[in-house]
């Protein structure tokens, strides 16, 4: 019995971090891609898209040691919205087909018409993916 418990305590544990992990890295909105443009115009706000697939590794490691990071989070949480689509899935085949994708992950930089602002291949250091950040204009009139 006390076995049982102490197990599920640690399990416990292991779900709360998770859960804090996920809280200090990029926030992801989920919606349809309409209403992700809808909110983009309204906000001024470029849009940080996440192509991937469940399969992919790179993808993977991206969602585990990039995405994650505070550091990270911090450049993307202010000045994006942040959306990340399975393009096998969903809307995915849909947005495979208005952007083209040449491999996985695919991030995309999105300005609120829909248009590509920037398109990088790959995983990225999180290093690499700050500075790309940063590069990326702001929509005219945002704060």
């Amino acid at each position: 019995m006390c076995l049982a418990l102490t197990f599920s305590a640690v399990k416990a544990d292991d779900k709360n971090s998770k859960n804090k992990a996920e809280e200090k890295g990029i926030q992801f909105t989920e919606a349809t891609w309409a209403s992700i443009l809808k909110r983009a115009k309204q906000e001024k706000k470029v849009i940080f898209f996440d192509a991937y697939t469940t399969w992919c590794g790179p993808c993977k490691l991206l969602q585990k040691n990039v995405f994650t990071r505070p550091d990270v989070a911090e450049v993307f949480n202010k000045n994006f919205i942040n959306v990340k689509f399975d393009m096998e899935s969903g809307e995915g085949p849909a947005l495979a087909n208005k952007y083209p994708l040449e491999g996985y992950p695919t991030l995309f930089f999105i300005d609120p018409d829909g248009k590509i602002v920037k398109q990088v291949i790959g995983y990225q250091k999180p290093e690499t993916l700050i500075k790309i950040a940063k590069s990326i204009k702001k929509v005219p009139g945002a704060v």
